[in-house]
């Protein structure tokens, strides 16, 4: 009976033992296939952009487009030299720069009051500024453009942040991360003598670093990549265009080279690549708290 009984047991323990290696595989063989498909425009990018094209390379020529046959950094040395991408990339530095700055103070600004402060009409408030989420910001291209004209804004890089300064995703992030500060530590300062400015500055900022770094990549990326409104406010003043107004001059009616046009992607990707390479241990964190 004792035999009978153990057989079928060894045999579910053998199931199993070979049932989690083979389900670990495949979870590998999954990611790594997802991991490829992500990567693969960009790696296909790089190669296009290294390629020497005096070489007779067609990038058309899948897959021996994807291994150079020379490697050059000609390229890039020709779209900085052609088409002046150093100005444009001084242009996306200033304009995200003052873009991350006045999000991260709007944002900070106004969510510390519908955090921590009780006043009649704060949920309806805050209700409104999330119902904003859900408006095609192409909704307000034209009363904006009305407003910078009034103020005399269009054509400088002033005129391209203010505006997009004051999001209601900022406001909703930071809210959400001054509420899981213990009320007890802002009842002690305020006991202390601490103003809520002082409470803002030394308490809620530093301990909501990692939802600052997250805000401040998001913002980043998405002020590096905008085209649209930049090109609306400076059409009046190229030369203060920002690289994704810039890079698409690489492709024209009379000007198509697809190395240039690869090379002047990469250059536009490496800063947004290198600046979250270096706080993604703190973005990481602030998503999470986030999503708490």
């Amino acid at each position: 009976m004792s035999l009978t009984a153990a057989s079928p047991a060894r045999a579910a323990r053998r199931t199993v033992a070979w049932r989690r290696p083979l389900r670990t595989a495949l979870r590998y063989v999954l990611l790594s296939l997802i991991l490829i498909f992500a990567l693969f425009p960009f790696i296909w990018t790089l190669a296009i952009a290294l390629t020497d094209k005096t070489a007779g390379t067609s990038i058309y020529a899948f897959p021996q487009s994807l291994i150079p046959a020379r490697v050059t950094l000609h390229n890039f040395a020709d779209v900085f030299r052609t088409f002046a991408l150093g100005k444009a990339l001084w242009n996306s530095v200033v304009i995200t720069t003052l873009t991350v700055a006045g999000t991260l103070l709007i944002s900070a600004l106004a969510a510390y009051p519908l955090a921590r402060f009780r006043f009649p009409g704060r949920e309806l408030i805050f209700g409104a500024i999330l119902a904003t989420l859900v408006l095609p910001s192409e909704t307000t291209f034209i009363v904006n453009t009305l407003t910078l004209k009034h103020l005399g804004l269009l054509g400088t890089h002033w005129g391209v942040v203010v505006p997009t300064v004051a999001g209601a995703f900022g406001i909703f992030l930071m809210r959400q991360a001054f509420v899981s500060v213990p009320a007890a530590l802002l009842e002690a300062a305020r006991l202390d003598g601490a103003g809520e400015l002082t409470i803002l500055t030394r308490i809620m900022l530093p301990l909501t670093k990692p939802s600052l770094t997250a805000l401040g990549i998001f913002t980043m990326v998405t002020t590096w990549n905008a085209y649209f409104w930049p090109m609306l406010v400076l059409s009046g003043a190229p030369d203060k265009a920002p690289m994704a107004v810039a890079v698409l001059k690489l492709k024209g009616q009379f000007n198509y080279d697809p190395f240039n046009i690869a090379a002047g992607a990469i250059i536009m990707m490496l800063p947004v690549l290198l600046v979250f390479l270096a706080a993604q241990r703190l973005f990481l964190r602030g998503m999470e708290g986030a999503v708490k």
